[in-house]
């Protein structure tokens, strides 16, 4: 069974820096892609960045993100990470880790929240 557990996430002043972490199981996680993508309230959710499954490829990151969050992944721990640094109140959204392929599958989420 597919299972994908984010973490990492909480309230965090602007220009801050958060790192989250999903750790996955059920399936061979290095032959996939991995994803990270964030819905805010009132908002469809986008992808925000995506890695290679042999993490040498991280050739797309949403333009708000740019500079900012670095996506990477540790294909002995099955887990895929997404450091966000300089954060700001616009960031602010569940953030979900989702793994490719024909059947993609999601994780539960974990709340970001930028705020003074």
């Amino acid at each position: 069974q597919v299972q994908l557990v984010e973490s990492g996430g909480g309230l965090v002043q602007p220009g801050g820096s958060l790192r989250l972490s999903c750790a996955a199981s059920g399936f061979t996680f290095s032959s996939y892609v991995m994803k990270w993508y964030r819905q805010a309230p009132g908002k469809e959710r986008e992808l925000v960045t995506e890695i290679s499954s042999a993490g040498s490829l991280t050739n797309y990151y949403v333009d708000s993100v740019k500079g900012r969050f670095t996506i990477s992944r540790d294909n002995a721990k099955n887990t895929v990470y997404l450091q966000m640094n300089n954060l700001k109140p616009e960031d602010t959204a569940v953030y979900y880790c989702y793994r490719g392929g024909l059947f993609g599958s999601w994780g539960q989420g974990t709340q970001v929240t930028v705020s003074l």
